[in-house]
């Protein structure tokens, strides 16, 4: 059973709650969602079947895509059988479809490992949305429908490299976080950056590519993809997969919501299990902290039901929720069709259950309303977002080599010989990058008699200092390098995609020309990926307790996706 520690003063939550409705965004506070509970959890709820381009798919491949619809980050796909391709356009074209990123700054995408691939971070979004008619039924306060949506769900999806595990961090929607400046693409209006407001509000300022800058800016992992849905989209996909199996510790009631359930284990589906993702005053000390465990039971719940089986076997069901999927959601550009999806969720499906790990961001209350809004936790969450940046799985089953692995086979060659690059990566969704790192660094690398290092003038974002080299033969001189500006082994990673040794100096080395000190005693990550045993899986010891230390940490009360027996505890006050 997982519960929060309750931070936030119920007081402050009811009389937030039943406050009159917003109508915009306040500087200070926290809005008002309409009907009292976000959108809690539509965006994990994605979910159809693939599509394919020809048309002509047979029956038995249906079943075969259906069976992984929304698999793990509950990934939209459609599925289409025996229809041509103006159909297959038409779904197409019911997708809609935003940039990726408003912010001025984006970061540069994850590097890939020595086998060339690369891990995949994709941002969730529900939104509480009452634009249709059908989302002010759901949502209720129609009074609201001109109102710009919040994202009160996000999640962000980490899928490793190697495809072996799966990585899940919610951040609760009263989270105050800095929202860069966004820029929105439609109007060219100019949001200026702020601290002062909770994340959810990020959607408005000009859409979900401010929420995916928001998310670099606060974890400093690179977005690849978001996908975001409505109340409608949830009750659809829930429909769709015959209902998802939850649990909750007592009978519960939440007016608020909706949701009424008696002490036990139930199947919800549609309306029931919109009211489930949503509610908030239900479960555990009723903040928004307690609402991101149910959504992770639920999300993982989807994923076991779509490994099983569902009841997606139907050609004539399979196209109805087709088009209510497609209709429901937004996606960024380079995922804007059935095929894009479809490749996404074919990609990511070998992940098994027992890998995938739910966690929520490691948080403390907020000393400018501690009442009512939370802060990221200094070390843990920053640690668990290290962790995602470095591509290590955060149930602990990456298998150390050893500290230093792998070890150079040979000697480093000599200084004068060993080509390095130098960029300035230094650039961060709300900081500018610091003038002439690239350069100075270079030059003390050649002061130290690294002769052929030169700068290279191309922008470069990335939060941690690293240094990849092409081939295994180059990791000794890799390693000659970090240890003559004091770079820990953690940041030499081996990647095909560079052509020589390189070095991008980080936004952690803003300036001076040895690592700091701190930056190297946090660092995680490097070459110490997880070795498989013999049956393809990552080592863990004979208990089959993790072998590593880097896990994610217990304040983020991590939930294996496999984990059947979860369930959710009821808040006192909302027994019956």
């Amino acid at each position: 059973m997982r519960q929060s520690s309750g931070v936030r003063g119920e007081k402050s939550r009811d009389a937030r709650e039943s406050a009159p409705e917003q109508k915009g965004v306040p500087e200070q506070s926290t809005p008002k969602t309409a009907g009292a509970e976000g959108s809690g959890g539509a965006a994990k709820d994605t979910g159809t079947e693939a599509g394919d381009a020809k048309g002509g798919a047979p029956r038995r491949r249906i079943g075969r895509i259906a069976r992984w619809t929304a698999l793990g980050v509950a990934v939209t796909v459609l599925g289409v059988s025996g229809v041509g391709y103006f159909y297959y356009q038409h779904l197409n074209d019911n997708i809609r479809k935003n940039k990726l990123n408003l912010g001025d700054k984006q970061l540069d995408r994850s590097v890939a490992n020595a086998a060339g691939q690369r891990p995949l971070n994709i941002l969730l979004l529900g939104s509480d949305s009452r634009g249709s008619k059908e989302n002010q039924e759901l949502g209720g306060a129609r009074d609201d429908a001109d109102r710009p949506p919040l994202a009160d769900v996000q999640m962000l999806v980490h899928v490793s490299a190697d495809r072996s595990n799966m990585s899940v961090i919610s951040v609760p929607r009263d989270t105050r976080v800095t929202i860069p400046k966004c820029t929105d693409p439609d109007t060219g209006k100019v949001y200026k950056s702020t601290d002062r407001q909770i994340i959810n509000t990020s959607l408005v300022n000009g859409g979900p590519g401010c929420t995916v800058a928001t998310w670099e800016e606060l974890t400093g992992i690179p977005v690849d993809h978001f996908m975001m849905i409505d109340f409608s989209g949830v009750v659809n996909m829930a429909d769709a997969v015959g209902g998802v199996p939850v649990c909750v510790d007592a009978n519960v009631r939440d007016d608020k919501s909706g949701l009424r359930l008696t002490k036990g284990s139930h199947t919800i589906k549609g309306k029931q299990a919109l009211q489930w993702l949503r509610t908030r005053h239900g479960f555990e000390d009723g903040s928004d902290i307690g609402r991101t465990h149910a959504q992770h039971m639920y999300m993982n719940a989807m994923v076991r039901q779509l490994k099983s089986g569902t009841k997606l076997s139907d050609p004539g069901q399979l196209t109805d929720l087709a088009e209510a999927a497609t209709k429901a959601l937004t996606v960024d550009k380079d995922l804007g069709s059935v095929k894009e999806l479809y490749d996404l969720a074919d990609d990511i499906k070998r992940v098994p259950s027992g890998r995938i790990t739910m966690t929520t961001m490691p948080w403390t209350t907020d000393p400018q309303n501690p009442d009512a809004h939370v802060i990221p936790k200094p070390g843990d969450a920053d640690k668990l977002f290290a962790l995602v940046r470095n591509d290590i799985a955060l149930d602990g089953k990456d298998k150390k080599k050893d500290d230093k692995s792998p070890a150079p086979t040979a000697p480093p060659a000599r200084k004068n010989d060993i080509a390095i690059t130098v960029f300035n990566g230094t650039g961060t969704a709300v900081e500018p990058p610091a003038t002439g790192r690239g350069s100075d660094i270079a030059a003390f690398l050649v002061k130290q008699g690294f002769a052929k290092a030169t700068a290279d003038s191309t922008p470069r974002a990335q939060v941690d200092t690293t240094i990849t080299y092409p081939r295994a033969g180059q990791r000794a001189d890799a390693l000659a390098v970090a240890k003559a500006l004091g770079l820990p082994d953690a940041a030499v990673r081996h990647s095909p995609e560079v052509r020589q040794i390189t070095l991008v100096v980080g936004g952690d080395w803003r300036t001076g020309t040895a690592y700091p000190a701190d930056a190297a005693a946090g660092a995680v990550g490097g070459d110490t990926g997880a070795t498989p045993d013999a049956s393809g899986s990552p080592s863990a010891t004979p208990s089959g307790k993790p072998t590593g230390e880097n896990k994610a940490p217990e304040s983020s009360d991590p939930l294996n996706g496999a984990d059947a027996s979860a369930c959710m505890k009821v808040n006192t006050a909302n027994r019956f």
